[in-house]
């Protein structure tokens, strides 16, 4: 991609963002250079996205024919007009896994999309971008029954000896419910595709025994998706190969990555995203319903070249199997400093503070807390959120039981994605209780950050 041709094709048919050049001083004609691009403003969802009409964001101020839904961290929700064009564009991130991973060109393939349905983005997208590959010649059959375990528990036994193999896709957590269902997934040749969620390369292999997948690297492959833009990165044999590598090494992973904890590694087409690094997290530009301009999505991560990565971890002793595609190498922590990702929702501190202030609980909590998704031995996954207590106030299950109520009845009222995409069982907030100045969590007189 062009991002100077980009931007000016955006600057001259868009409303939104010619006002928002205009607003900042910023002549169009005088970006000329790669240079001049990368000292154009960022645009956020704060300062862009929600400042403007809907229309006006759109090219030619025209809304596209589909419009997807995420929801904001009071329930408000945003809006993203979506075309078949960008359909085409995520799909061919569909295409190079089904066929590069699964040999889905001379398999029957069975996709059981099991992303939330309605308006939230992950669904009806993912449906039509594995139908697009069915139109691209691809033997694929589309089943869709979304986050319904129960539905996807009678479907698939049904369909599945109809196929070569069956492709499970949706959020890690809740694939790994299903995969945990008991059904004998040995006998379907099973294949995951997943998004929305960093995990462990040991859930990797976990779920991988489990589903009767003989071979990990291959047999499950993670996308890098965001309301925003669709799927911006895919995991190839390549990027797992070296997280895997990475994973039992925190200390080359620190030299790497800047950090121990292990990010989502995947690689991205430059000719379809354009990305830069700014200040530990990551900045994309691309064509999209709503194009979008140096945008800052707020996600902790950075950019590796794809011949240094190969020369880091060949110089630690490491030559991958796989040489994939010679694309550059994005990773992802996570969805920025203030948000959990649980079950693909995102959830905000906003929701928790709410559950905190309520009249039944307020008394006994200071409203400080951190949240955290915590990984068990099982390696299901929990959403946790450890509360400071009122000086005085100790410990007692009566507490936790009050707060744990009080905190799932906002989440429900306040956070759309949480209600439709995590399953029933598992809403229910694990609530751990510190008393005030706990030193591990709320040392007095720190700077308190509310997730970790």
């Amino acid at each position: 991609m062009d991002p100077v041709a980009l931007f000016h094709q955006v600057a001259t048919t868009v409303p939104a963002y010619s006002a928002f050049l205009a607003e900042r001083g910023v002549d169009p004609a005088r970006v000329s250079t790669l240079d001049d691009f990368r000292r154009l403003p960022l645009t956020t969802k704060d300062d862009y996205t929600r400042r403007y009409p809907l229309p006006q964001l759109c090219r030619g101020g025209v809304i596209g024919d589909l419009i997807a839904v995420s929801s904001g961290s009071t329930g408000e929700p945003s809006f993203w007009p979506r075309t078949v064009a960008d359909e085409q564009v995520v799909a061919d991130r569909f295409e190079e896994v089904f066929r590069d991973w699964f040999d889905a060109g001379s398999r029957r393939t069975l996709a059981v999309v099991c992303f939330a349905l309605g308006t939230w983005v992950g669904g009806l997208f993912t449906v039509a971008c594995c139908r697009h590959l069915a139109g691209r010649g691809y033997p694929v059959t589309v089943v869709a029954p979304g986050s319904d375990k129960g539905e996807i528990l009678r479907v698939v036994p049904e369909l599945a000896p109809h196929f070569d193999q069956v492709v499970l896709l949706g959020y890690p957590p809740f694939l790994k419910n299903v995969v945990d269902s008991g059904l004998p997934w040995s006998r379907w040749n099973v294949r995951l595709v997943t998004a929305g969620e960093v995990f462990s390369e040991e859930w990797r292999t976990l779920v991988a025994a489990r589903a009767g997948i003989d071979d990990p690297v291959r047999g499950i492959a993670s996308l890098y998706g965001t309301a925003d833009a669709g799927v911006l990165g895919n995991e190839t044999p390549l990027s797992v190969e070296i997280r895997r590598f990475l994973a039992g090494r925190p200390d080359t992973a620190r030299e790497l990555f800047g950090e121990s904890r292990l990010p989502t590694l995947v690689q991205y087409d430059p000719r379809a995203r354009f990305f830069e690094e700014h200040e530990g997290t990551l900045v994309f530009s691309g064509d999209n319903g709503i194009p979008l301009v140096r945008y800052h999505i707020g996600d902790e991560g950075g950019l590796v070249p794809y011949e240094r990565m190969l020369e880091f971890v060949r110089l630690h002793g490491f030559d991958p199997v796989h040489q994939g595609p010679a694309r550059p190498f994005a990773y992802v922590f996570g969805r920025g400093h203030f948000t959990v990702s649980y079950y693909g929702a995102n959830v905000y501190p906003e929701n928790i503070a709410v559950g905190l202030e309520q009249p039944s609980v307020s008394s006994l909590v200071t409203g400080k807390f951190v949240m955290e998704v915590v990984e068990d031995a099982h390696r299901d996954r929990q959403l946790t959120v450890t509360v400071e207590l009122a000086p005085g106030e100790k410990p007692a299950e009566e507490t936790v039981q009050q707060v744990g109520e009080s905190l799932l009845a906002q989440l429900l009222r306040l956070n759309s994605e949480f209600a439709h995409y995590v399953p029933g069982p598992r809403r229910m907030p694990f609530v751990r209780l510190r008393e005030a100045g706990d030193p591990e969590y709320f040392p007095p007189g720190a700077k308190h950050r509310y997730t970790r």
